[in-house]
Protein backbone atom coordinates (compact mmCIF):
# COMPACT_ATOMS: atom_id res chain seq x y z
CA UNK A 1 0.00 0.00 0.00
CA UNK A 2 1.10 3.52 -1.16
CA UNK A 3 -0.07 6.36 0.96
CA UNK A 4 0.76 10.70 0.66
CA UNK A 5 1.32 12.60 2.89
CA UNK A 6 0.88 16.20 2.14
CA UNK A 7 2.25 19.19 4.14
CA UNK A 8 2.66 23.24 3.37
CA UNK A 9 -0.97 24.65 3.03
CA UNK A 10 -2.56 27.22 5.48
CA UNK A 11 -3.75 31.24 5.09
CA UNK A 12 -2.18 33.23 2.90
CA UNK A 13 -2.58 36.97 1.64
CA UNK A 14 -3.02 38.13 -1.61
CA UNK A 15 0.34 38.13 -3.39
CA UNK A 16 1.89 36.05 -1.03
CA UNK A 17 3.40 32.26 -1.53
CA UNK A 18 3.25 29.15 -0.10
CA UNK A 19 5.01 25.45 -1.22
CA UNK A 20 3.34 22.33 -0.32
CA UNK A 21 4.94 18.99 -0.41
CA UNK A 22 3.88 15.35 -0.87
CA UNK A 23 6.07 12.53 0.13
CA UNK A 24 5.28 8.89 -0.78
CA UNK A 25 5.39 6.14 1.83
CA UNK A 26 7.75 4.05 0.01
CA UNK A 27 10.60 4.74 -2.10
CA UNK A 28 11.16 1.42 -3.50
CA UNK A 29 8.35 2.36 -6.41
CA UNK A 30 8.84 4.62 -8.99
CA UNK A 31 6.41 6.90 -10.04
CA UNK A 32 5.79 8.28 -13.89
CA UNK A 33 3.83 11.12 -13.22
CA UNK A 34 3.22 13.00 -10.02
CA UNK A 35 1.99 16.38 -9.27
CA UNK A 36 -0.96 18.79 -8.20
CA UNK A 37 -5.17 19.13 -8.60
CA UNK A 38 -7.00 21.68 -6.61
CA UNK A 39 -10.87 21.50 -5.79
CA UNK A 40 -12.70 24.49 -4.77
CA UNK A 41 -15.72 24.70 -3.16
CA UNK A 42 -18.76 23.41 -5.58
CA UNK A 43 -16.70 22.89 -8.19
CA UNK A 44 -14.71 19.67 -9.95
CA UNK A 45 -11.54 18.71 -9.08
CA UNK A 46 -9.29 20.44 -11.24
CA UNK A 47 -5.65 20.01 -12.81
CA UNK A 48 -3.15 22.40 -11.76
CA UNK A 49 0.66 20.69 -12.49
CA UNK A 50 2.26 17.80 -13.21
CA UNK A 51 5.70 16.92 -13.90
CA UNK A 52 6.82 13.11 -15.23
CA UNK A 53 9.86 11.12 -13.84
CA UNK A 54 12.25 12.91 -16.54
CA UNK A 55 11.06 16.38 -15.62
CA UNK A 56 8.23 17.48 -18.35
CA UNK A 57 5.82 19.46 -16.59
CA UNK A 58 2.35 20.49 -17.90
CA UNK A 59 0.77 23.38 -15.78
CA UNK A 60 -3.28 24.63 -15.86
CA UNK A 61 -2.98 28.55 -18.06
CA UNK A 62 -4.40 29.86 -14.22
CA UNK A 63 -1.20 29.06 -12.92
CA UNK A 64 1.21 29.25 -15.04
CA UNK A 65 4.21 31.79 -14.27
CA UNK A 66 2.89 32.00 -11.10
CA UNK A 67 3.48 28.21 -10.16
CA UNK A 68 6.73 25.55 -9.89
CA UNK A 69 6.34 21.87 -9.95
CA UNK A 70 9.26 20.27 -8.84
CA UNK A 71 9.94 16.41 -7.92
CA UNK A 72 12.66 14.55 -5.95
CA UNK A 73 13.11 11.05 -7.69
CA UNK A 74 14.96 9.70 -4.46
CA UNK A 75 12.53 10.56 -2.05
CA UNK A 76 9.28 10.05 -4.03
CA UNK A 77 8.25 13.43 -3.12
CA UNK A 78 6.56 15.97 -5.44
CA UNK A 79 6.80 19.78 -4.34
CA UNK A 80 4.50 22.94 -5.30
CA UNK A 81 5.88 26.65 -5.30
CA UNK A 82 3.15 28.67 -5.22
CA UNK A 83 3.99 32.85 -5.90
CA UNK A 84 1.76 35.51 -6.39
CA UNK A 85 -1.36 33.51 -4.91
CA UNK A 86 -4.91 35.30 -5.68
CA UNK A 87 -8.28 34.27 -4.01
CA UNK A 88 -9.13 32.11 -6.73
CA UNK A 89 -5.96 29.73 -5.90
CA UNK A 90 -7.94 28.93 -2.86
CA UNK A 91 -8.95 25.50 -2.65
CA UNK A 92 -8.07 22.05 -1.16
CA UNK A 93 -4.95 20.95 -3.18
CA UNK A 94 -4.44 16.86 -3.61
CA UNK A 95 -1.43 15.32 -4.49
CA UNK A 96 -1.15 12.25 -7.49
CA UNK A 97 1.07 9.68 -8.64
CA UNK A 98 0.43 7.30 -11.22
CA UNK A 99 1.89 4.47 -11.81
CA UNK A 100 2.07 2.21 -14.83
CA UNK A 101 1.24 -1.43 -14.46
CA UNK A 102 0.60 -4.39 -16.73
CA UNK A 103 -2.55 -3.20 -18.49
CA UNK A 104 -2.75 0.58 -17.42
CA UNK A 105 -2.01 2.93 -14.51
CA UNK A 106 -2.85 3.10 -10.79
CA UNK A 107 -3.08 6.52 -9.35
CA UNK A 108 -2.76 7.35 -5.66
CA UNK A 109 -4.01 9.99 -4.32
CA UNK A 110 -2.94 12.49 -1.01
CA UNK A 111 -5.60 13.73 1.37
CA UNK A 112 -5.50 16.98 0.47
CA UNK A 113 -4.35 20.01 2.51
CA UNK A 114 -6.39 23.65 2.26
CA UNK A 115 -5.07 26.90 0.83
CA UNK A 116 -6.75 29.52 2.03
CA UNK A 117 -6.10 33.16 -0.09
CA UNK A 118 -7.42 36.50 1.96
CA UNK A 119 -6.62 39.65 3.21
Amino acid sequence: QVQLVESGGGLVQPGGSLRLSCAASRTDLSFNDMGWYRQAPGKQRELVATITSGDSTNYADSVKGRFTVSRDNAENTVYLQMNSLKPEDTAVYYCNARRLILGGSRDYWGQGTQVTVSS
